[in-house]
């Protein structure tokens, strides 16, 4: 039997690799499929666990509709199928068995070092919806705003939910707005919490990478009560230690003799989590209560300032210094609700609360501009801490539903109506707390007109090199609310044909209200073959993050020069000087259309298409520089009259400054194919194969600017559009089996990441970086149906990205950065092994 269940893969059918096809055969005679057995793999429970194709899942809000009946492509993946894919986080995992999840790894990019974009097909992670057993999840409160895959979005942090208190997570891979409300663009990620009870799960996980770095060490306990007769309470503890990674290559400009000056890899992590998810029957209902708790500490690194640059003090670091970037992540979330029956309906009703605090400090830097401030009494004060608090983001979600469901007889068709109605409210806040004065300051008094000369003769620059702090300028406590009405009914108006729709409306208190809605269908034409398909409107609102987020930092400029630079709050003077309108919700039209093909039980195909197009797609500008010569061709006049940018930006003291606005239309086209087969030989042993196929294509169709400065061209540049069009892989494609035989389980999968491109760093210059097949391998040998130890590899042939081009990326390659750097889908670790051990009682 088939234990991953991507019942409903939707689309990207498409191969683009040349050796897929063969690869596809070759699985269908040897590969396993995406394996999950019984939580500690008891024999007893298989059978029970793996029949997920008949778990009620998203998607529909009609009464036990499975995933084998879906009208729209939902993948179910078990927490035994997490487990083994022999990674840690969520976010890894789903990468290695969701060919359109996309968990792109990065470096020296502040705290998306820590928090990594995940995005569904292809699109941005604030354009996926998370919930936790059915209710929404909230946002982080980073913003993305380096140049890495997501950049001016703020998703979700999927990685603050333990792999060990999953039971299993479902993903709809449709658009799902009408349904759900904001961000169900590309899709919806359900995560199912653990409710077992009577007994405790603990595990133990090490493992390094094949360099002898990254070493992790993990432990987990999972443990469930009974609360009276049917009452229960599920609690969840793990810690997880990560070393660092460093795959940075000799400096061969900055230092002489040449040496490692950077730190490129993995970030070192400590993560503590305490989860429950509980339910109690009350008054002939259940009241139920789920969240957690999770604290993260990462360090990561900035880019090196060598000894003769202008942001170095000799005094301190005569050698030049890497700034270190230290982080603090803490999330809560708490959930209560009561659900009850009324007559033939249902109803639930809960409050859901959830924060979001990312904390930087910075060490290991300087203030150059206090250190080189002239004293009162004569020379220099020569001093500035090495280390400060650089400022927190905060972000705050509470929503409130109410939901009802039940039949409706209303003589149409060969059962009643299934309708769902509900109201929402939510109110979002978003807060930026300043650091330290020493990491924003210009000298101790701030004062730009005290001229303060650095170690070159060059104008200091102010606060804490690597990632100045938040200002009391940028310091924001502020939010909004917002109330959703929706409907959604199915009906099975003949044994065959399946039909649904909804429609919601949801008003803002900031931009005004939207309706969106979706139609969807199944028709079974035999017992083993259906056709479904969907087609539906969405948006996505402006993010609080997004409303209210401005920063002034270090970044390089187009040219490769680090210079200071401000992202300017959305609606604030600087946009308005530039006349760019308020943030706007995005709007989307999307439609899937696929079969379904189960000629007998122990085999299973889908395919399924799909075209989603976004208009008003909010973005993160491009570096907007000043002006080096006027718009009349001759040099810029006093006063900057014929240079309408540096105009802006002198007074302001930054070299290029950053926004968000509504600037572009995208169109992501794709196809999905699944196939599994399910083998049982005599003697009890089994073997799974699965093949999944996945493509995707985005393409900005359209470039737009609200200003009369900036041409939609300078304004997003192709340097993005590469990013968004080509900085995920359009081709991913995963094939794995699973081989049992009395206490011996095999696993064997590959995942095929396609090409990827990107400018970022070098303008007008592409590299493309090409597609490469990553295999693991893992043994597992249960001891008894209570204890499993399981040995593995992943990457086991420790492969690696394509080098950076040394003549067209240069200076990059030559200061170290051999494998890229703003798009890594795979990351460049090399091989990693483990080993876990898995017991419970």
């Amino acid at each position: 039997m088939s234990h991953h269940h991507h019942v409903a893969h939707k689309g990207r059918a498409g191969s683009v690799v040349p050796r897929t096809g063969l690869a596809v055969l070759a699985l269908g005679l040897c590969l396993p499929a995406l394996g999950q057995q019984a939580p500690q793999g008891d024999a007893k429970d298989k059978g029970k666990i793996t029949e997920l194709d008949s778990v009620q899942v998203i998607g529909s809000r009609a009464r036990d509709r499975t995933a084998a009946e879906a009208v729209a492509p939902v993948d179910v993946i078990s927490a035994e199928q997490l487990q083994n894919a022999g990674v840690v986080e969520v976010g890894q995992a789903l990468q290695m068995l969701e060919p359109s999840f996309n968990f792109s790894r990065t470096f020296v990019s502040d705290g998306t070092d820590i928090l990594r974009p995940a995005t569904l097909r292809g699109l941005g992670p604030d354009q996926v919806l998370v919930l936790v057993n059915g209710k929404r999840r909230h946002q982080q409160a980073l913003v993305n705003v380096q140049q890495t895959v997501g950049r001016g979005s703020a998703g979700t942090d999927i990685n603050a939910i333990p792999i060990s208190a999953i039971e299993r997570i479902e993903v709809l891979r449709d658009g799902a707005a009408a349904q759900y409300g904001s961000d169900a663009i590309s899709g919806v990620i359900n995560i199912v919490l653990k409710k077992q009870t009577g007994q405790t799960n603990v595990s133990l996980e090490s493992g390094q990478t094949y360099k002898g770095d990254g070493l992790m060490r993990q432990g987990s306990v999972n443990t469930g009560f009974k609360l009276g007769r049917d009452g229960y309470l599920d609690l969840t503890l793990e810690y997880r230690k990560r070393d660092a990674t460093n795959r940075a290559g000799l400096d061969t400009l900055r230092v002489d003799p040449p040496r490692v000056t950077q730190r490129l890899g993995d970030a070192d992590a400590k993560d503590a989590y305490f989860w429950l998810n509980g339910g109690l029957p009350v008054a002939g209902g259940e009241l139920y209560w789920f969240g957690g708790v999770s604290k993260r500490d990462g360090s990561s690194y900035g880019f090196f300032r060598p000894a003769g640059d202008n942001r170095t003090v000799p005094a301190l670091y005569p050698d030049g210094f890497l700034p270190n970037i230290v982080t603090t992540v803490k999330d809560a979330s708490l959930a209560v609700g009561f659900r009850h029956p009324l007559g033939d309906w249902d109803m639930d009703v809960s409050v859901n609360r959830g924060r979001n605090h990312f904390g930087f400090h910075e060490a290991d830097s300087v203030n150059v501009s206090w250190w080189y401030e002239p004293a009162p009494d004569g020379g220099i004060y020569a001093q500035s801490p090495t280390e400060a608090d650089t400022g927190k983001l905060k972000l705050t979600e509470t929503t409130f539903n109410l939901d009802l469901r039940g039949p409706v007889d209303w003589g149409v068709g060969a059962n009643p109506l299934d309708l769902a109605t509900g109201v929402e409210w939510r109110k979002d806040e978003y807060a930026i707390t300043p650091g330290d004065p020493v990491t924003y300051t210009y000298g101790r008094t701030n004062d730009r007109g005290i001229p303060i000369f650095g170690q070159t003769g060059e104008i200091a620059q102010p606060g804490m090199q690597g990632f100045p702090g938040f200002s009391p300028t940028e310091a924001v406590n502020d939010g909004r609310h917002n109330w959703a009405f929706y409907l959604d009914a199915e009906s099975q108006l003949t044994d065959r044909l399946l039909l649904g729709a909804a429609a919601r409306y949801e008003k803002y208190s900031d931009f005004g209200s939207t309706t969106t809605g979706k139609f969807s269908a199944r028709f079974d034409a035999t017992d083993s073959f259906a056709v479904r398909g969907t087609l539906a409107t969405g948006f996505r609102a402006p993010g609080v993050q997004q409303m209210f987020y401005s920063q002034r930092s270090t970044n390089l400029d187009p040219s490769g020069v680090l210079v200071d630079t401000l992202t300017a709050r959305q609606d604030s003077p600087v946009t308005r000087a530039f006349g760019i309108q308020p943030l706007k919700q995005e709007t989307s039209r999307s439609g899937t259309l696929g079969i379904v093909y189960k000629p007998m039980g122990d085999f299973t195909l889908t395919a399924d298409v799909y075209r989603i197009d976004i208009d008003d797609r909010i973005i993160f500008s491009s570096n907007i520089v000043p002006e080096t010569v006027g718009t009349d061709g001759l040099a810029c006049a006093p006063g900057n009259a014929n240079c309408p940018i540096r105009a802006i930006l002198d007074p302001l003291g930054v070299g290029q400054v950053l926004f968000f606005t509504n600037a572009i239309d995208t169109r992501t086209e794709g196809a999905d194919v699944v196939a599994q087969k399910g083998y049982a030989f005599d003697g009890g042993s089994n073997l799974d194969l699965t093949a999944l196929l996945s493509y995707n294509r985005t393409e900005v169709t359209g470039r737009k600017s609200q200003s009369a400065i900036l041409p939609p061209e300078k304004l997003f540049d192709d340097t993005q559009v590469t990013l968004v069009e080509q900085g995920q892989p359009r081709v991913h494609h995963i094939l794995q089996g699973v081989y049992r035989t009395g206490a011996w389980d095999f696993t064997l999968r590959g995942n095929y990441f396609g090409p990827v491109s990107g400018q970022g760093f070098t303008p007008g210059i592409k590299q493309t970086w090409g597609g490469k097949w990553l295999a693991d391998v893992a043994l597992g040998y249960r001891f008894s149906d209570a204890a499993k130890l399981t040995v593995g590899a992943d990457n086991v042939f420790d492969t690696y990205p394509d080098k950076w081009d040394p003549d067209t990326g240069a200076p990059f390659p030559q200061l170290g950065f051999t494998y890229g750097w703003e798009t890594m889908p795979f990351g460049m670790n090399g091989g990693f092994y483990y080993a876990r051990l898995d017991f419970r009682f």
